[in-house]
């Protein structure tokens, strides 16, 4: 077959969504089925930590005839994800036993990080439109039901992201709970909203100025893919036309919005929340372009799988987007720039001479390359607790693309990177850590802290760096004219616990360099 059918399922916060597709290295992905059920179970979780027995039996039984739909079109393959109303539920272990049990459907549960990651990459598919527009200062507006992502490009790079607090249901939510009248609704949500994104202009993007503005949500995109408002072109608009139109809004009643956008007057309020919010960025940001290209997480998840399956040549570097951030991370903890690029520069070379020895794979050097980056950004807290301070720092710190527990483990990197190791039979019964991801920590801990021993003077400066393996010796040769007494002395202190963890004995020398 030249093609695989492909179904990507997502459970979201107040939609249930199913796209097929048929995806082929040739043709790349091609939609041919789209189904939608509204099921609001974000009201359930948001507000009481649980789905009622009843939101649970719409659920499967939808979930049943998703089943169906995909044994009709025969598909191969499937992924389906839960996002924020399960992945904030008390008890959501018990809720995705009973939805496999009664429909055989396995879903996972993504991270905030994770789903505005593959969010991300639903965008990035529209290549060479994506990569144009992200030339240019533009900011990446994800508006989900619990929460807001907004991330920042320039020069075809991630600069930061941060996810704020409420998204368009969680606002419903809690706007249900007071009186207010239609006129005060603007006013309000600029209220709830404004002191942060107010906050996220003044510490990302201070003077900066932002041409666009890239929108994924369900509402206001599908109303300029619809190109029902004018001077729509395949989901662009000036933001002028933008607010003009949001204005309009607020002189209409819902049955009116409903009739003229053809959309579901149930789906009136959560799409003039949408709105509002992208109104107030606007404004705030001083962008002059939007654009909204229509796709949603299903996108993303289809186009993940044909990465992963190698049907598709993935069109943009993601995991240099994860690197770029942690640099602007750095930077923003007053890091030691030069430092850092020379850990990152010697990590990576000691891991890439290391793989029959550490056996792990190119996410895990993707971990280690970060850590090496981050390890001292706790010196902006305290400079005799770093390896904490960096742990802190790195945990409260969201890089979309890493999974919760990639960010922990470069957490304990950084942190063991200078403080005792702790053995996992003394922190077992205080971490979620699996024993996998605790020999991880270990193996790359042992890196960094050899890396770090290198230069614990601050001024090495190396012309080059070699390795040679031989005979469970590994000897590292440092190119340089600089004085390496310190190095050479504290040496052994870092050797031992790298020697433990690979039962290799680290040897240091130094040639000296003809440059003086």
């Amino acid at each position: 077959m030249a093609y695989k059918t492909f179904a990507a399922i997502d459970v979201g916060s107040y939609e249930l969504a199913m796209k097929i597709f048929e995806i082929s290295a040739k043709n790349g992905m091609k939609e041919v089925d789209h189904i939608r059920h509204k099921i609001e179970l974000g009201t359930d979780s948001y507000l009481t930590g649980k789905l009622s027995n009843d939101r649970i039996d719409e659920l499967c039984r939808m979930l049943r005839e998703f089943v169906q739909i995909m044994d009709s079109y025969k598909v191969e393959s499937y992924r389906a994800y839960g996002t924020s109303a399960i992945r904030e539920t008390e008890n959501t272990m018990i809720l995705l036993d009973q939805i496999r049990t009664k429909t055989g459907i396995d879903i996972g549960i993504l991270s905030n990080s994770e789903q505005r990651f593959l969010d991300y990459k639903s965008v990035a598919s529209k290549g060479q439109s994506f990569a144009d527009i992200i030339d240019e200062p533009t900011a990446f507006i994800d508006i989900g039901g619990g929460s807001i992502q907004i991330s920042l490009f320039d020069k075809d790079s991630l600069v930061t992201t941060q996810n704020i607090r409420p998204g368009v249901l969680r606002m419903r939510e809690e706007l249900g709970k007071i009186s207010y009248r239609s006129y005060q609704l603007e006013e309000l949500v600029e209220e709830m909203i404004g002191g942060s994104f107010r906050s996220f202009k003044d510490l990302f993007v201070g003077d900066a100025k932002i041409q666009n503005i890239i929108l994924v949500d369900d509402y206001v995109s599908d109303i300029l893919q619809k190109s029902v408002l004018k001077n729509v072109d395949k989901g662009h608009m000036k933001t002028a036309d933008f607010i003009s139109f949001v204005n309009g809004l607020k002189q209409k009643k819902p049955h009116e919005i409903a009739f003229e956008l053809a959309i579901p007057e149930e789906n009136t309020s959560l799409l003039y929340l949408s709105a509002l919010m992208v109104q107030h960025m606007i404004k705030l940001l001083g962008a002059q372009m939007l654009w909204a290209p229509g796709v949603s997480l299903c996108d993303g998840i289809a186009y993940e799988y044909a990465e992963k399956s190698k049907l598709l040549r993935s069109v943009h570097n993601f995991e240099q987007d994860i690197v770029a951030c942690a640099r602007e991370i750095n930077k923003r903890y007053c890091g030691d720039e030069r430092r850092a690029n020379a850990r990152e520069k010697v990590a990576l070379k000691l891991f890439d001479n290391m793989k029959k020895i550490h056996g792990l794979s190119k996410r895990e050097r993707l971990l280690l390359q970060i850590a090496s980056i981050l390890c001292e950004c706790g010196k902006y807290i305290s400079l005799n607790n770093v390896g904490d301070c960096s742990y802190s720092i790195v945990m409260a710190t969201e890089m979309i693309g890493l999974s919760h527990l990639e960010r922990e483990i470069v957490a304990n990197i950084v942190k063991y990177a200078t403080v005792p190791f702790e053995y996992y039979e003394t922190i077992r019964k205080t971490t979620t850590l699996d024993r996998e991801a605790y020999l991880k920590i270990a193996k790359l801990t042992a890196l960094i802290r050899l890396v770090i021993s290198l230069d614990i003077s601050h001024k090495a400066e190396y012309e080059d760096v070699k390795l040679l393996i031989k005979d469970d010796v590994i000897t590292i040769t440092l190119e340089t004219h600089a004085d390496l007494t310190l190095e050479l002395g504290l040496f052994e202190r870092n050797a031992v616990f790298f020697e433990e963890v690979y039962n290799i004995k680290p040897v240091i020398r130094q040639k000296k360099s003809s440059v003086f």
